[in-house]
């Protein structure tokens, strides 16, 4: 678990057949907030062709990619659902 102010990314993330995407918990003060990057986006920005490759990927880039999710919810960038997706 990595912690930067009141913000904390558990390790539990998984892959969503049903929406193409990784998704990740964020905490923020007490609160879970759902984070998520579609293969798509993966693929464009990493490569990978398959859920099993984005998942890697995606471990990877963790750090890098929690600091974004990080940035978007600090300017409130969540969804109508309260999701925060990378692009």
């Amino acid at each position: 678990v990595r912690v930067s102010q009141a913000i904390q990314f558990p390790d539990r993330e998984e892959w969503k057949s049903d929406i193409d995407a990784v998704v990740f918990p964020a905490m923020v003060q007490g609160m879970q907030l759902t984070c998520a990057i579609n293969g798509e986006v993966l693929a464009r920005r990493f490569g990978g062709n398959t859920p099993e490759q984005w998942m890697e990927i995606f471990r990877e880039h963790r750090w890098d990619l929690e600091d974004e999710a990080e940035a978007l919810i600090q300017a409130q960038q969540e969804d109508a659902h309260g999701w925060v997706w990378l692009s």
